[in-house]
Parts: structure tokens; sequence; C-alpha cells
């Protein structure tokens, strides 16, 4: 059975990876921070082994254990007005330092999860320092692929939402302000439209992936739904699962066109999935029902 060193389990998404992977009895190696906020790992922790890189050498875990795959979704949003140097650190120089030293320990395959941002049609035209630090990092992991250093294998995600994620993420902040009943949600006209993944179907990719044998030392897929619905629809679907499944009344005024867009923001974004369909995957949860189990979870 393979050994997979996991970034970001305390997070959103690496929490429901590290879910997956215990499922298919993967060894895991985690590695976090010793002040990592535990509460959406508390139940796995125990069944994993974890090195806090804070507080020992990034290549201690690889002197230990014999590493097959890496699976990196540790990243800075930049949400919290970072500084641009600390972005850069946490999305570029570390996940660099990180393909360095599993390279040198013979590490097999690195999955890197990337932004939709750096798809062909939309990589630099909307670059945030965030965006900016994946589209570097994925640079570098191609160039270790094609030197035949390691297996780079890149991830780029679309809208992802789902249980435990963040609050101050665009799908939980609409729901807790229309369960709070907040007076008036400001929003853009919301017509630009945007592609919806479940958080357990994007997790479902990486195990599929790891299953895989790849002829090439470097890959990269979409991963979405290959749908979209507008902002405004978008919104309005929540509001009204709430409303008829857990029969509350929302009296929030919903302001669409109250903010402007941002500039440059593209009008409709969306997954081309035909290459991941080919490894034998399909995403399972419809759009209504993600929902309905995100805001139950809220709840």
């Amino acid at each position: 059975m393979k050994t997979i060193l996991l970034t970001g389990a305390t997070g959103f998404l690496g929490s429901h990876i590290l879910d997956r992977l215990l499922k298919e009895n993967y060894q895991i190696i985690i590695l976090k921070r010793s002040f990592s906020d535990l509460r959406r790992i508390k139940e796995n922790i125990n069944k994993c082994q974890f090195y806090d890189i804070d507080k020992c050498d990034l290549e201690l875990p690889f002197r230990e254990n014999h590493i097959d795959c890496i699976i990196h979704t540790a990243t800075n949003y930049g949400r919290s007005n970072n500084k641009t140097s600390d972005i850069v650190i946490d999305n570029l120089i570390f996940p660099l330092k990180l393909l360095e030293i599993a390279s040198f320990f013979n590490t097999d395959t690195f999955f890197n999860t990337d932004t939709f941002f750096n798809t062909d049609t939309l990589q630099y035209k909307y670059l945030t320092d965030y965006t900016l630090s994946k589209k570097q990092f994925a640079e570098w992991g191609k160039s270790f692929a094609n030197a035949g250093k390691i297996k780079f294998i890149n991830l780029m995600l679309e809208h992802m939402y789902g249980p435990k994620d963040d609050e101050s993420k665009f799908v939980t902040w609409i729901i807790k302000q229309l369960v709070n009943n907040v007076p008036e949600i400001k929003l853009t006209d919301g017509n630009q439209k945007r592609d919806f993944i479940y958080v357990d179907d994007v997790a479902e990719t990486y195990v599929t992936l790891l299953k895989s044998n790849f002829q090439t030392n470097f890959d990269e897929f979409e991963i979405g739904t290959s749908q979209t619905i507008s902002i405004k629809d978008f919104v309005l679907k929540i509001k009204g699962i709430i409303e008829q499944e857990f029969d509350r009344h929302i009296e929030t005024h919903l302001n669409f066109g109250a903010l402007p867009m941002r500039e440059g923001e593209p009008s409709e974004i969306k997954a081309n999935t035909a290459k991941i369909r080919r490894m034998g995957w399909h995403h399972q949860v419809p759009l209504d029902i993600g929902l309905k189990m995100t805001i139950e979870s809220i709840l």
C-alpha cells in the first residue's frame, strides 16, 4: 500500500481528502504546524503519522519513511491582508522545497492543487498575488517533471464548496448571511457564470489519479462539473433551498448590482473535464444535493 504525504490536511479540501484516503487504507503522513487547528480532522489525527514542520527539518519525514506520493493542498489565499512575501513563501517557496526534497528521496509523484485561474484560457489575465504564486509553482513543477526528477500532476480546481469550509469563502458566507436573515447582502449584478463542484467529488479525483498510470512525467487536469450557473441564480438557489427544505423564511434583500464587477473578471468559467473523465472519474453530487448537505452542516 502506498504511503502518501499530505499537506493542508487541517484545511477544507485536505480534511476531505484525508477522509477519502483513509477509507482506501493508504498510509498517511501529515505535515502540519504545532499550532494548527485540528477541528476538521480530530477523528482522524490518531489514524495518521504527523510531523510539525515548525519543529522539525522538512527532510525528516523522508528520512524516516519511504514516501510514494505527495498530495499538496496547503495554500495561502491572501484573504487576510497577507503580505505578498508571505503568500510567496507559502505558495511557492515551501512547496518548491518540498518538491526538491521529494525528488532527492525518489518520491514517485507530486500531486499539486492549483487554481482554475491558471487554465490556458485564463492564465495571466486575472492575476492576484495568490494566482501568480500558484502559477509560478506549477511552472517549476513542470520543469522538474520535464527534467525527469519526479512525476508532477497538476489539478486545476473550479469553485469548490461543501461542509467544513472557511466562513470567509463565498458559499459559506452567503449561506450564513441568509440563515441569519441579515437585512441586506450587496452583490454584483451576478451575471458572471461559474462552475461549482462539491468537495467530495474533488477529493475523489485524487483517489482516481492515485490509481492511474501516467505515461508522461507531467500532466494536468481541470476539475469541475463542466456546467455553469450564474452567480445570481446560484444565490437564489441557496435562498430557495433554505426556505423550502429547511422551512425558514428569508427576508434578506439581495441587492444585485450594488457592487461593481472586479476589473478583468471573466464572464464565464467552467472546467473541461474530458481528460479526467477518461481516467474514470465523474462528478457524482448534483448542485441541489451538494448545497442541501452544505446548508445542513452549517445549520
